[in-house]
């Protein structure tokens, strides 16, 4: 909600206005209070368009239609004034986030609700149809969940046959996915389309995805008239009910009736609108209203809570993250609370990155053949199974063997900062090099500004790991195995999607982003993209290893390693080239490790332990080495070297020709390591061995 502005109304008829619901291009919606205290939703035709004689015709068959239907499942309407002036009206305030908020923020709805969703929507077109009107524009946003069940609201093109309602002359009102097909052709509808529509809107409430998609909206009309819907993810139950819905011949569509018959009302139906994520979203929203009111009709609370700062609450979306707290604080918080959510997304520059002086033999820096010293460390401070080493620019982030997070001085390895409440299988990310992000026990997503540990913004998201991050958001799977889209500007939940393929343990996966797409590698072997902007499946690609990949990104590629070393157009996962390996016989589904990309090389291991480079351009091989390495861990380029683990060290050979330049020794204690990881940056690389972290130089 948004306070009044300039040129808006203070009262209509009996209502006082109170601030601004949304509006569009015909109209705007406000919140109003009359003299008894009732609450309503004012719809309101713009001042410039009500001298328009067919827009005010529009406007009150609009009235007139809301008005005719008595049902329980429908925003009653308690007034209406269409006769000169500035026509309104007045219906039943609902609090309660549509279906389309619901889902963008806590995911998909499960079976139970689904069915709850279904039979009430169902039984509300069976009146809407009996007071001889069809909805026409059924769709998640004209569907409010609220404490009580769900409600449809929104009858601005209802009519009994088929004519426009406060919409721009020529336009066929139908919002593209949802209408039938026989409203996309333009053709006279009847009570079917309106089921065709709940099926549309069933596919989405239980998946999170439309039924029909395209790249823009001639393509989705095309979809709906001659495609087939998009229904992977429901299950075999839902599958049976939904999709008779979606037939193209309206004769073959189930009644309302059927509809609701079919799905019938699961035990602990009513406790969907009760319970979980959403009820407590419903409950802030109505102890909003109510606060809203008291505020405008009573003595304000103790403090001094203006109505401006209340519907800024409300136009803020309600509820703020902050750092640090592990919850939320309701709009109606102290000042020093929305002075502390302001101060979490106040996020300094990155820190300037120290480099370390390049080593050469000339200048007596090191003789060939003999280990170098180490800049620092070994030091016992990392957790044996902690997710890896995450350099960020004048630090380096590790798991604590203490447990929680750890960041190290990256020139002498003393100690920065830390965050002990932080789960470690989660996996941290560095975001723009500013941020370290992480999630804690509860799968709160916790960030930290990376060189000195402060505590910014916080978001209770479910997150079970950590896969990506890219300047928008933060892509998480959650502990009920879905991905999800966190937005870094915000904190809040942009999309929720279910993971179109069996993903195994979820702390396994692994992620990679760049160009739109989310590359997600599963431990057994499967790959699949979807499209950051709303989570749905792009590509998929099945039988590239047996155990876990995990993908690289360069540019507008990924590359992916396992039976063989493969190049995908990260857009639509065409596959560019792929290279067998001679080893592929003996390793199979481990034929290639991990990739490495560097000024055009594609650097990778085969599974007999022998390090290539291919050209990222066709796969053609660009560098060799008669060295042996270690086929588990992605080769790390820094300064003119290259690293990988040997037997007796750490071995490092050069770019140009491949040739061994120098071994650095490993303490005996650690010869026979398990757990070996490392990362380059800044002309340093950073080890871990069995949690004994240490920085080399680079030559």
């Amino acid at each position: 909600m948004n306070p009044l502005g300039t040129g808006d109304p203070l009262r209509l008829g009996p209502y006082r206005l109170l601030g601004v619901l949304g509006e569009g291009g015909m109209g705007k919606v406000y919140v109003g209070q009359d003299g008894a205290g009732t609450v309503a939703a004012v719809k309101v035709l713009r001042p410039e368009l009500a001298d328009d004689t067919n827009l005010a015709r529009r406007f009150v068959r609009e009235a007139q239609a809301a008005q005719a239907v008595h049902s329980t499942g429908v925003a009653a309407v308690l007034g209406a004034h269409t006769e000169g002036g500035r026509p309104w009206i007045a219906s039943e305030y609902l609090a309660g986030p549509t279906l389309d908020e619901a889902v963008d923020a806590y995911g998909p709805l499960d079976e139970t609700a689904v069915r709850a969703l279904a039979a009430s929507i169902a039984r509300t077109l069976d009146d809407v149809h009996a007071a001889g009107f069809i909805h026409r524009d059924l769709k998640p946003p004209n569907i409010v969940l609220t404490s009580s069940g769900p409600r449809v609201i929104d009858f601005g093109i209802a009519r009994p046959e088929h004519g426009l309602t406060l919409t721009t002359t020529g336009q066929i009102p139908v919002t593209p996915g949802y209408g039938a097909p026989e409203q996309v052709l333009g053709r006279r509808v009847a009570p079917p389309a309106d089921v065709f529509s709940l099926g549309a809107v069933l596919v989405y409430a239980a998946t999170g995805r439309r039924a029909y998609d395209g790249t823009h909206v001639a393509a989705v009309q095309y979809e709906v008239v001659h495609g087939e819907p998009q229904l992977e993810g429901l299950s075999p139950q839902l599958l049976a009910l939904i999709a008779p819905c979606l037939a193209k011949d309206p004769a073959a569509r189930p009644s309302p009736a059927q509809v609701a018959a079919g799905f019938g009302v699961p035990r602990g139906a009513g406790r969907a609108w009760r319970r979980g994520p959403v009820a407590q979203e419903i409950k802030r929203r109505e102890s909003g209203i109510k606060e809203l009111t008291t505020v405008v009709t009573g003595a304000a609370p103790q403090g001094g809570v203006s109505r401006r700062r209340l519907l800024s609450g409300f136009a803020a979306g309600g509820t703020a993250v902050l750092a640090g707290g592990g919850g939320t604080a309701w709009w109606l918080g102290r000042e020093s609370e929305k002075a502390k959510e302001a101060s979490a997304f106040d996020i300094p520059p990155a820190a300037r990155k120290p480099q370390a002086r390049v080593l050469t033999a000339d200048a007596g820096d090191y003789i060939v053949g003999e280990s170098s010293k180490a800049l620092w460390g070994p030091q016992p401070v990392a957790s044996p199974d902690g997710p890896g080493i995450l350099p960020v620019r004048d630090v380096v982030v590790l798991a604590a063997v203490s447990g929680g997070l750890t960041a190290r001085n990256v020139v002498d390895g003393k100690h920065r900062w830390s965050a002990p409440d932080i789960r470690m299988s989660c996996r941290y990310l560095s975001l723009s090099d500013r941020l370290v992000a992480a999630a804690d026990w509860d799968g709160i997503l916790r960030t930290f500004v990376a060189s000195t540990g402060e505590p910014k913004w916080t978001a209770d998201v479910d997150a079970e790991v950590l896969l990506a991050a890219d300047g928008d958001a933060v892509y998480v799977v959650t502990k009920d195995r879905r991905l999800r889209s966190v937005g870094r500007s915000d904190a809040r939940i942009r999309w929720t999607v279910r993971i179109p393929t069996e993903l195994g343990t979820p702390i396994e996966a692994r992620g990679a982003i760049a160009r739109g797409r989310l590359v997600v590698a599963t431990p057994k072997g499967h790959v699949f993209a979807v499209a950051t902007d709303d989570g749905r499946q792009v590509w998929d690609l099945e039988g590239q290893s047996e155990s876990m990949i995990k993908p690289v990104v360069d540019a507008d590629t990924v590359y992916l390693h396992g039976r063989e070393l493969s190049a995908l157009r990260i857009s639509d996962g065409e596959k560019r080239w792929s290279a067998k390996s001679d080893d592929e016989a003996e390793y199979g589904a481990e034929a290639w490790g991990p990739a490495t990309v560097h000024n055009g090389v594609v650097y990778a291991t085969s599974g007999g332990g022998s390090p290539t480079g291919l050209s990222s351009r066709d796969g053609s091989e660009a560098w060799s080495t008669t060295s042996v390495g270690d086929v588990n861990s992605p080769l790390v380029v820094q300064g003119s070297g290259v690293w990988t683990f040997c037997v007796t060290g750490t071995r490092t050979m050069r770019l140009a020709g491949g040739e061994e330049e120098w071994v650095y020794d490993l303490p005996d204690s650690l010869r026979q390591a398990k757990q070996k990881v490392f990362a380059g940056d800044g002309n340093r690389v950073f080890v871990s061995i069995d949690g004994w972290v240490c920085a080399l130089p680079v030559f």
